[in-house]
């Protein structure tokens, strides 16, 4: 049963939408440091809906521009590329995340908080802890939870047996694996493979929930792992999972957090998903 099971999750991922090719060719531009702006805005002219929602995010109080940006060519010199890669993303995957997911019971719009509370309080923590080397720590947090989309058909197929497993105190990980034969966090590692993104941003997203077991240690996986512990905190995506874990305690040590970081970068997140939601509305 686990195998036929797990054979249909396969089939799902397979059949998951690529990025649209624009945006694919964005990136593509964006990782190339050879590449120039008017290469990016040739692509972007041709798609006015991507434009317009990269520009609302820039203009996002998140972002913290005093004067507001018209143009894709001002974004890129405000705000840098590897910004802008992070908003084509972005702006790419906000529809689909916008979904209820009725097996994790998240209602409509509350993936996206959630994944939005991640990559903001990933970014608040890298910056509060000094961290080098944290350009993709944003897009990590965002699509972390990506796997649930194709998950939570299973999970809501699965209810019952998932139930009683988490009755009895296990990780909603190890019952997803148990019951399904892989977990969410595989599943999203999967998809970001399917569309060619970085190696260690793909590991973050394997590992969250398990850091301790990934096979090298990634700075990017344990800042994404503290995060998302943050956004259950503070009542953001929690859903059927609930609070079922607490950050590792060697990932803590490693970042050297204490309950101070965590605490500040809680009472900003709320303000910081805000702000961005508020530029896709």
């Amino acid at each position: 049963m686990k195998s036929t099971i797990f054979s249909l999750i396969e089939k799902d991922v397979s059949a998951f939408p690529s990025m649209p090719g624009a945006a694919a060719k964005l990136l593509k531009l964006l990782r190339n440091p050879d590449s120039s702006t008017a290469e990016v805005e040739n692509i972007l002219r041709c798609e006015p809906g991507l434009t317009a929602n990269i520009l609302k995010m820039t203009n996002s109080a998140y972002f913290g521009l005093t004067n507001r940006v018209g143009s894709i060519r001002q974004a890129m010199v405000l705000l840098g590329w590897k910004r802008l890669y992070q908003l084509v993303i972005a702006s790419c995957v906000s529809a689909m995340m916008d979904k209820p997911v009725p097996g994790y019971d998240l209602p409509a719009g509350e993936l996206w908080r959630h994944s939005i509370a991640v990559s903001a309080a990933a970014e608040g923590l890298a910056k509060e802890l000094q961290l080098s080397g944290t350009d993709e720590i944003f897009t990590a947090g965002l699509l972390h939870d990506v796997g649930k989309m194709i998950l939570g058909k299973f999970v809501e197929q699965d209810l019952v047996k998932i139930d009683f497993e988490t009755y009895h105190n296990l990780s909603f990980e190890k019952v997803e694996q148990d019951i399904l034969g892989t977990d969410h966090a595989e599943v999203g590692a999967r998809i970001l493979e399917k569309w060619r993104l970085p190696a260690e941003m793909i590991a973050a997203v394997r590992w969250h929930h398990e850091p301790e077991n990934a096979p090298s240690i990634s700075q990017m996986g344990d800042v994404v792992h503290v995060a998302d512990f943050i956004s259950l905190m503070i009542g953001v995506g929690v859903g059927r999972e609930g609070l079922q874990y607490e950050p590792s305690k060697a990932v803590t040590r490693r970042l050297g957090i204490h309950i101070g970081h965590i605490e500040k970068i809680a009472s900003q997140t709320l303000e910081w998903v805000s702000d961005l939601t508020a530029s896709f509305k």
